[in-house]
């Protein structure tokens, strides 16, 4: 175990969505493998372990997608209402030519064959399994002191022919990943006034929902 590596609490603690901090430098491979281990190590429903990774390191392939993405920041702010419009301005939303890497997770439904133990009521629990995949990735990512910024501003249509998704397998996310100048001790939508976060005690309910 590394000491300079953070507990699992703190990393929780720490993680943040991270967008204008990435250094331009390009994370090591050793500590990509280790990230990408952890997020394999994810729980998942059945053992189906639906999720892959696509490493997406190329520059012009970066420089496409943020384009496609900066279109759709476009689209959005143009639908906001002035005063929301006026908040959102500032509000940087990917770093992903910044951050040099992109990891694009995919989720195919049909891993684990047509009888996934614990789906049969529940099917979201596979797409569920993936995001698990996720907030492993994120956690030990920062543990690492690694940036991850989580980038939703896109097609999926687009992502899919840009880095040969074939059917049936659909994107989950793209993260921009690599290393930070500093984690910001208050989330971006926060520092920007766009939303609060609710406390604890607005968020635990005993026995029955409101109570």
């Amino acid at each position: 175990m590394c000491a300079d590596r953070l507990s699992v609490y703190d990393a929780i603690r720490l993680r943040r969505d991270v967008r204008a901090e990435f250094t331009g430098d390009v994370v090591d491979d050793a500590v990509l493998w280790r990230i990408l281990d952890a997020a394999h190590r994810a729980p998942s429903v059945g053992n189906s372990q639906p999720w892959d990774f696509v490493v997406v390191q190329d520059p012009a392939t970066l420089r496409r997608f943020a384009g496609h993405v900066a279109d759709k920041r476009r689209e959005f702010r143009d639908g906001l209402p002035p005063d929301r419009a006026e908040v959102f301005a500032p509000i940087k939303i990917e770093g992903i030519v910044e951050s040099g890497t992109g990891i694009v997770v995919t989720h195919d439904d049909a891993r684990g064959g047509p009888h996934v133990l614990g789906r049969a009521t529940v099917p979201e629990t596979g797409v569920y399994s993936t995001v698990l995949a996720i907030q492993n990735l994120w956690l030990a990512a920062t543990a690492e002191r690694i940036g991850v910024g989580w980038v939703s501003f896109y097609d999926e249509g687009f992502l899919r022919e840009l880095v040969g998704i074939p059917e049936g397998v659909r994107p989950v996310a793209w993260l921009c990943l690599g290393p930070v100048e500093e984690f910001q001790r208050v989330p971006d939508l926060e520092r920007f006034g766009w939303r609060e976060r609710r406390p604890l005690e607005a968020a635990v309910h005993r026995e029955t929902f409101g109570a």
